[in-house]
C-alpha cells in the first residue's frame, strides 16, 4: 500500500547574508591539565549549547558578531562565566578548579540551571537533529519526588498533555499516551533508552513492558511532531531514557539508595560508576517489591544493567550494555462501576499472575571523522517472554469459578537491528548547514500460544489442553516482522535568525500472521458438536515515504518560534491482526492508520526569570483502530477490530515556570522558590466512519482539561515540592458511552470521571547523606485511570489511594 503523499512545504533555498558569521571552539582541562568530557558550554545570547567531547573540545559554529556570556558547567567544579566580543573566528581553551567548599543543595541546582534549563534549545546532539521540533526534557537530578516507585505523574509533570494510566506497581510499567492516543504500555511512542529500541515489536507490537527505574537516570527524552522523520512513523514521537554517564573523575564511585513506604513498598538500587584509563563503566542492581494496595496484588522484581566503554582512539569509542528485567505480579483484576463506587479495594481473582523476563543487549560505535562530521552504529537486540495466566471473563462481576482452567497468554520477542547516522556541518556560500542521514533495518521473529491453563491458584503458566481439549480461546501463531528504513533531515541557516529544517523518511515494511485458532461449538451440556482447528494467515506488505519540515526563528534574546508538519503512520500490529476466539472478528479490509501532525508555538527564557512553551497542535488521524460490537448473520454478538473512522484532534499546549527567588529574592542565594503550570486544552472529533454512532463523538483518551501545577521551593540543603494534577472526564471508547455507576457486570465501557491529586515530597542532603520523603495522593481522592479490556483486569482498575515513601541514599 502507497501512502498519500500531503503537499508540504519544503525549503531548500540557498541562503543569503546580512553579515559574517564566526566559529568559537577550543578545550576545558582540569587543573592538572586533564581534558573533561561532558562540561556543559552555554553561549547567552546566542542561544547555543554544547557539551564536551571526551578530549574536552567544544565548537559553536554560525555565530554573528557581537557580545556574548560563555558559562562554562562541570558538576563538581567552579563556575565560569566570561564576556565575549566576537569580530572572528576564535578559540579560546579554559581550565576549571575543583570546588573547595561543601556548596548547599540549593545553590548546586541554582548553578545547574545556568545550563540545564536551557536544555531543549538545542538543535543538534550528537547524531541526531532536533531543530524545529517540540521536544521536552526530564531532568531526574531537578525532581523531588518519589523516583524509586517510578511515579509518573511527577517525573513527567513538566511534559505537556500526557495521560497516565496508573497500576501502583512501583513503576514497572510505563503507561503515558497524549493526543488522544492509548496510553496503554506507551504503544503509540518509539521507546528507547540510550537511543536503541526495547519494546516488544517497534512495528509489530510496539508496548513497553519493560521501564528503566528513574533512579538510573540522568534525562528522560520527550520529541514529539516531526520525531517520526528519524525515530519511526508512530504518532506519539520518541521517549528516549538515558542513562547516568559513567563518573570521569573517579575510579569508582558507589550510590546506594533504599525505599520504604506504605502498602509494603521496599526497593533497593545500587549503582557503581568510574572511569580507568581508557574504559568507563556504569552498572546497577534495582530491586523491587510490594504487596500492593488491594488484595492479590504483590509484586517483585529485579533489574540489572551494565555499560562498559572503551575509548579506541582520540576519535573512536565502542560502548557495550547489558539489560535483564524479571517482574512477577498477581493481578487483582478490574471491577464494575457498582464495584468501585462500593468498595475500590475489593478484588474477586486470586489466581491471576502476569511475568516478565526481558533481555536487552546493545553495542555502540561512535566515530569522529572530523570536527564537523559525526558517525554512530547501534547493533541491538531483544530476547524477551511475557505470560499471563488467570480468569479473564468480560462479566467482571463473576466470581472465580476455581473449578474452571485459567486462560494462559504466552508471547515470545525475538528481533534485533542496526542503525546507523552520520552527521556533518558544511557550508553553502558562507553559511553553515547540518546534514543528517541514517538507515535502520529491524528484523523480528515473535510467536504467541493461548489455551487452557491449570486450575491451581499459583503463578503456574504451563498449559493444559490435554486435561480441557474443550476450552474455545486456543491458538498460536508466528509473527515474522521486517522493517527496512531510510531517513534524512538538514538544517539550513537561511539567516542568523531563520532556520529550516526538511526531513524524509522511506519505509519498507512487511508484517505477517501465521497460524491458526480452535473453533469448538459445544452443546447445552457442555459437550463438543465441533472442535476444529482454523489457519489464519496473513501478509501485509507495503513501502511509503513521509515528509515533514521544521522551521524555527529566533525573534531576539530569549524568544524562539518554531513550527513543524510532519506525515505519521502507524502499521496494524500483530495483535490487530490476530484472531482471539471464534466470538472476535478481524475485518478482512483492515489496513494501517495514517495522517500527520502539526506544531506552532514560541518558546525560551526571559531574564533567567521565566522559562515557557506554549504551542498549538493538530492532529489528523486517519482510519484509526478500533473494535466495535455488531450482530452476525447467525444472530450471534460479536466483537470486531477494524477500520473505525478518520478524526481530528486540536488544542492549546503551556508549559510556564517562574523563578519567583530571581524574580523578588535575588539576594536570597541560599532559597529556591519556583512555581510552574503545565496545561492542555484540547478538543476532538470523529469526522467521518462507516460504524453506526461514532461520527460527530469526541476522540476517546482525551480530557477536556489536563492540567498539572505546583510549587518547588527550599532552602540551603532542604528542597521541596507540592503538585496538583487534574484531569476531566474523559470517554474510553468511541461510542461516547457514558459512566453508568448501576452497571454491576462488566465495567469496560464508559468514561473515566475527572479527578484531582495533590502530591507532596521533600529531601535534605548532608554531607554523602540524603533523605528523601514524601505523600502521594495526599487528599486521598479515590479515582482510577483506566478501563481494561483485557490483563489487568478486564474492568475498572482503581489507582491507588494515599501513600508514603522515605529513600534514604549514600554516595561514596
Amino acid at each position: 500500500m502507497k501512502l498519500k503523499v500531503y503537499s508540504l512545504l519544503v525549503f531548500f533555498l540557498i541562503p543569503f547574508f546580512a553579515q559574517a558569521q564566526y566559529t568559537l571552539s577550543g578545550t576545558v582541562t582540569d587543573d592538572g591539565n586533564v581534558p573533561l568530557q561532558g562540561v556543559e558550554i552555554y553561549l547567552q545570547g546566542g542561544n547555543q549549547i554544547t557539551t564536551t567531547d571526551a578530549q574536552g573540545a567544544y565548537i559553536f559554529e554560525n555565530i554573528k558578531e557581537g557580545s556574548y556570556v560563555l558559562t562554562i558547567f562541570g558538576l563538581s567544579y567552579q563556575l565560569q562565566e566570561e564576556p565575549l566580543t566576537i569580530t572572528s573566528d576564535m578559540q579560546k581553551n579554559y581550565r576549571l578548579f575543583p570546588l573547595g567548599e561543601a556548596l548547599s543543595e540549593v545553590i548546586l541546582t541554582t548553578r545547574q540551571e545556568k545550563i540545564f534549563a536551557l536544555r531543549s534549545l538545542k538543535k543538534v546532539e550528537g547524531t541526531a537533529i532536533y531543530a524545529g521540533k517540540k521536544s521536552e526534557v526530564v531532568l531526574l537530578d531537578q525532581i523531588t519526588g518519589n523516583l524509586a516507585a517510578n511515579a509518573p505523574r511527577q517525573i513527567y509533570s513538566q511534559v505537556v498533555g500526557l495521560n497516565i494510566y496508573e497500576n501502583g506497581d512501583a513503576g514497572l510499567q510505563l503507561n503515558i499516551g497524549g493526543r488522544g492516543l492509548d496510553p496503554n504500555r506507551s504503544a503509540n511512542f518509539n521507546i528507547r533508552q540510550n537511543n536503541y529500541d526495547i519494546s516488544a515489536d517497534v512495528l509489530g507490537y510496539p508496548e513497553s513492558y519493560y521501564t528503566p527505574p528513574a533512579e538510573a537516570l540522568s534525562e528522560i527524552q520527550v520529541v514529539r511532531g516531526a520525531a517520526s522523520l528519524q525515530y519511526g512513523t508512530q504518532f506519539g514521537g520518541l521517549i528516549n531514557f538515558k542513562f547516568k554517564k559513567p563518573n570521569a573523575a573517579k575510579k569508582i564511585e558507589l550510590i546506594s539508595r533504599q525505599t520504604v513506604g506504605s502498602f509494603g513498598l521496599r526497593t533497593s538500587f545500587n549503582s557503581l560508576s568510574g572511569t580507568v584509563g581508557k574504559v568507563s563503566y556504569y552498572t546497577y542492581f534495582n530491586y523491587k517489591e510490594g504487596d500492593g494496595f488491594r488484595p492479590n496484588s504483590q509484586f517483585n522484581s529485579r533489574n540489572y544493567f551494565a555499560q562498559v566503554g572503551y575509548q579506541l582512539s582520540d576519535k573512536t569509542t565502542i560502548t557495550g550494555e547489558l539489560t535483564l528485567f524479571n517482574y512477577l505480579a498477581k493481578q487483582a483484576g478490574g471491577l464494575t462501576d457498582a464495584q468501585f463506587l462500593d468498595d475500590p479495594d475489593f478484588s474477586n481473582r486470586d489466581r491471576n499472575w502476569f511475568d516478565i523476563d526481558w533481555k536487552v543487549y546493545s553495542v555502540r560505535l561512535d566515530h569522529k571523522f572530523s570536527q564537523k562530521t559525526n558517525f554512530s552504529l547501534n547493533l541491538f537486540g531483544l530476547d524477551a517472554q511475557r505470560s499471563a495466566v488467570g480468569f479473564r471473563t468480560n462479566r467482571v462481576s463473576q466470581p472465580d469459578d476455581l473449578e474452571e482452567p485459567r486462560e494462559v497468554l504466552v508471547d515470545n520477542f525475538t528481533n534485533w537491528g542496526a542503525e546507523a547516522r552520520l552527521l556533518t556541518r558544511y557550508k553553502i556560500g558562507k553559511q553553515n548547514a547540518v546534514l543528517l542521514i541514517g538507515s535502520k533495518y529491524y528484523d523480528a521473529n515473535n510467536n504467541q500460544r493461548q489455551g487452557p491453563g491449570t486450575t491451581a491458584a499459583n503463578a503456574d503458566f504451563s498449559f493444559a489442553e490435554d486435561q480441557f481439549p474443550n476450552y474455545e480461546r486456543q491458538a498460536q501463531f508466528d509473527f515474522p516482522n521486517r522493517n527496512l528504513a531510510v531517513f534524512g533531515e538538514n538544517i539550513f541557516n537561511i539567516t542568523d535568525k531563520l532556520t529550516i529544517t526538511p526531513g524524509f523518511r522511506f519505509e519498507y515494511i512487511k508484517t505477517e500472521s501465521e497460524g491458526a485458532f480452535k473453533n469448538i461449538v459445544l452443546d447445552l451440556a457442555g459437550n463438543p458438536l465441533l472442535n476444529e482447528e482454523v489457519p489464519d494467515n496473513r501478509t501485509f506488505e507495503r513501502d511509503f515515504v513521509l515528509l515533514g519540515t521544521g522551521i524555527t526563528y529566533r525573534l531576539q534574546r530569549g524568544i524562539e518560534l518554531y513550527g513543524n508538519i510532519s506525515q505519521n503512520y502507524r502499521s496494524v500490529t500483530f495483535n490487530d491482526i490476530r484472531v482471539v476466539n471464534p466470538s472476535f472478528v478481524i475485518d478482512e479490509n483492515i489496513t494501517d492508520e495514517e495522517g500527520f501532525t502539526v506544531d506552532i508555538g514560541a518558546r525560551g527564557r526571559l531574564d533567567n526569570q521565566l522559562s515557557y512553551d506554549v504551542s498549538l497542535f493538530g492532529v489528523r488521524y486517519d482510519q484509526r483502530l478500533g473494535e466495535v460490537l455488531f450482530e452476525d448473520a447467525d444472530g450471534s454478538l460479536k466483537r470486531r477490530r477494524g477500520n473505525i473512522g478518520d478524526a481530528f484532534i486540536y488544542g492549546l499546549e503551556f508549559f510556564g515556570d517562574w523563578n519567583l527567588r530571581n524574580t523578588f529574592f535575588e539576594e536570597k542565594e541560599n532559597m529556591k522558590l519556583n512555581v510552574f503550570v503545565n496545561l492542555a486544552l484540547t478538543e476532538s472529533e470523529y469526522t467521518r466512519s462507516e460504524e453506526i454512532g461514532v461520527e460527530g463523538n469526541q476522540v476517546e483518551f482525551i480530557p477536556d482539561v489536563n492540567l498539572k501545577t505546583g510549587i518547588n521551593f527550599g532552602y540551603k540543603n532542604l528542597t521541596a515540592s507540592i503538585q496538583y494534577t487534574y484531569l476531566t472526564e474523559q470517554f474510553t471508547d468511541a461510542t461516547n458511552a457514558p459512566q453508568d455507576v448501576n452497571d454491576n457486570q462488566r465495567g469496560i465501557e464508559g468514561t473515566i470521571p475527572s479527578y484531582g491529586i495533590l502530591d507532596i515530597s521533600a529531601a535534605y542532603t548532608y554531607k554523602r547523606w540524603k533523605l528523601e520523603a514524601g505523600i502521594n495522593n495526599a487528599l486521598d481522592e479515590s479515582y482510577f485511570t483506566r478501563r481494561a479490556t483485557g490483563y489487568p483486569g478486564p474492568g475498572i482498575i482503581p489507582a491507588e489511594p494515599l501513600a508514603f515513601y522515605t529513600t534514604l541514599q549514600l554516595k561514596l
